[in-house]
């Protein structure tokens, strides 16, 4: 049996190691749901087009690599990949912390940053993504997922507040430290749950087929589009990170500074819409979820779109966050239903490579959606732009 599977088939409980490896994962999460915050934040007072610019100088890398890193994902074992991206991260955001202290949030040192991050994302996503199925057995893969799912959107829960509280108290730079010290954290729970081979690259043994990691990354992008449950669910997934993820950044930063508000109350009204989607993922984890995964996702985009309007005809955050919670259950519902549907459709051999391909459906859009709604934020304003990501 491949080692880098913690669990036999025959396995009725999603195992400890799981739970370790999800609570660094969460760790790590909360960390970077504060850096985004903090970084987003500080780009927003430089106007809607540099917001959308920092955004687009982490997209596009990691959209540019992520094919590539989900083939060295297969190839070596997404542990290697994982904790060789734990390393690079908290050494890139230390000295990022490093350069603030000596020069301050200049834009090309946020710009210079983004770009860092980017390229780690390429490879540690498609890792993070294939890990579950390491890790789990078929029956309990969905409550497993969904406990992920829950584990993400307590990030974004606890990352808003948390993030406006320490850049507004000890500025950016605390930010990068935590950021830092979280994914150091995460390095060390990887080493404690070290596989006995983690170089094998996919289950039962199999080999990645193609020659160089070129064609291996090509092979994951064409079983994607040939696949006819794979090929829809990509086709929603740009939908939906075209015109709902630019919501919460760069548009609400933008928003909240253009209404007045402080960084608490953008904080805030993220930390609500993380608390939406967690509370799908939670019922998820406890009933199964709905018998119609398709629909349930389709419903989860219409909700969200209610919370976008009320974003769009709200000025205050207190309302504001009820609108927050619409877009968290909408985007709950999309997610805890498509995802595992897509994760148990995959074979083992390309798990890391169809997980890239779902990551670049969610950042190729936003190279263009994030640079374009920025720019008319600061043009004619945050409703306006978020009006018209209801257009489509």
């Amino acid at each position: 049996m491949n080692s880098d599977i913690l669990v036999g088939s025959s396995e009725m409980r999603i195992p400890k190691r799981y739970w370790v490896w999800l609570g660094g994962v969460t760790l790590s999460s909360v960390g970077t749901q504060i850096l985004s915050f903090g970084m987003a934040w500080v780009a927003a007072g430089y106007g809607g087009i540099f917001a959308g610019l920092v955004l687009t100088a982490v997209n596009l890398p990691r959209t540019v690599l992520l094919l590539a890193g989900g083939a060295v994902s297969d190839r070596i074992g997404a542990w290697r990949v994982m904790i060789s991206g734990d390393i690079a991260m908290t050494v890139v955001t230390a000295l990022f912390a490093g350069s603030l202290l000596a020069w301050g949030p200049n834009v090309w040192l946020l710009l210079i940053i983004a770009v860092l991050i980017g390229i780690v994302d390429a490879f540690y996503i498609p890792a993070a993504g294939a890990m579950p199925r390491r890790l789990v057995a078929g029956a309990k893969l969905t409550q497993a997922m969904s406990a992920r799912q829950i584990s993400q959107q307590l990030s974004s829960v606890l990352g808003g507040p948390l993030g406006s509280i320490v850049v507004t108290t000890f500025g950016l730079f605390a930010a990068a430290i935590v950021n830092s010290a979280a994914y150091a954290v995460m390095f060390i729970l990887l080493i404690l749950i070290r596989p006995r081979n983690p170089a094998r690259p996919a289950s039962g043994g199999a080999r990645v087929t193609g020659q160089t990691v070129f064609q291996d990354a090509l092979a994951g992008f064409g079983l994607s589009m040939k696949d006819p449950l794979l090929r829809p669910v990509l086709l929603m997934l740009i939908g939906s990170a075209a015109f709902l993820l630019p919501v919460l950044a760069p548009l609400l930063p933008v928003l909240a500074r253009q209404e007045g508000w402080s960084p608490t109350g953008a904080g805030l009204v993220v930390g609500v819409a993380g608390a939406g989607t967690a509370v799908v993922a939670l019922a998820v984890v406890f009933t199964g979820g709905l018998p119609r995964p398709g629909l349930a996702g389709c419903a989860g985009l219409v909700t969200a779109g209610l919370g976008v309007f009320g974003l769009g005809i709200f000025s205050e955050p207190l309302p504001s966050m009820i609108s927050g919670a619409l877009i968290g259950v909408g985007a709950g519902l999309f997610s805890t239903h498509l995802g595992p549907l897509v994760l148990g459709r995959t074979p083992d051999t390309h798990l890391g490579r169809v997980q890239a391909v779902v990551a670049m459906a969610q950042s190729l859009p936003l190279l263009f959606t994030n640079v374009a709604l920025g720019t008319l934020a600061q043009a004619a304003g945050a409703k306006v732009a978020l009006f018209s990501v209801l257009s489509p």
